[in-house]
């Protein structure tokens, strides 16, 4: 690996990090010595690139610095091919339409050279021979997003339609059904809604509860508390 790519990698690995990243750490990922890794810090923090930290804890970059456009190699254009692929699999209309609109604005940006890597990738999955309804979840995403609650007209299984007032959490997908996940003010507790059996959607303009985190991580809990249970049987 050429030394300017190399300090690129080293900046795209510190800037998808949460935490400090130790040398030996990076080392590792680049498959190169630690005092490679230490030469590398010091010519970043030569170019005024913000790296903080020290040997033996860890860097970090700092959050107010600005990457140049990045630019993909042939593996990460693949990466990125296979998981919109895998996204327009998914049952919901509106992100398989966004999976392909981000296709396009990449091989408008990217080289002439590496455009095979998405017209012609070297990898894919099995066609959807399906057919299956794919929902608009457009208004759903919006409320999760701007913590708002939702008013649904849903249909049960035995095709009864109620309405529910619920707090949402988060769209859970695989390949054949979409869920939302909420709290149901009804019910009083979280419940999951089969996304085609939604027959309309209201944002209401009243706040969750609570906060979007906080919501989330009683979620988690419960969730983790029902596998518990589950694995006890």
């Amino acid at each position: 690996m050429r030394r300017a790519d190399r300090l690129f990698q080293i900046l795209q690995i510190l800037r998808r990090s949460t935490l400090p990243v130790t040398a030996a750490k990076l080392a590792e990922e680049l498959e190169v010595s630690k005092r490679t890794i230490y030469r590398d810090i010091a010519d970043l923090a030569g170019q005024r690139v913000p790296v903080e930290g020290e040997a033996g804890c860890g860097y970090v970059l700092s959050a107010d610095y600005d990457m140049p456009p990045l630019m993909f190699t042939a593996e990460e254009l693949e990466a990125i091919f296979l998981g919109a692929e895998l996204v327009r699999r998914l049952p919901d209309a509106t992100l398989a339409n966004n999976a392909s609109d981000v296709l396009a604005k990449i091989a408008s940006a990217v080289p002439a050279r590496l455009l095979g890597c998405l017209s012609y990738s070297a990898v894919g999955i099995k066609p959807d021979e399906s057919g299956s309804f794919k929902p608009d979840t457009r208004n759903i995403r919006i409320a999760i997003r701007e913590g708002k609650k939702l008013l649904l007209d849903y249909c049960s299984r035995s095709g009864d339609i109620t309405q529910r007032t619920v707090w949402p959490v988060v769209l859970g997908y695989d390949q054949n059904c979409c869920l939302l996940i909420s709290w149901c003010e009804l019910r009083g507790g979280f419940r999951h809604f089969r996304a085609e059996r939604i027959r309309q959607v209201t944002i209401l303009n009243e706040d969750i509860g609570t906060s979007r985190s906080e919501l989330r991580n009683r979620w988690e809990r419960w969730r983790d508390n029902e596998m518990r249970q589950l694995n006890a049987e």
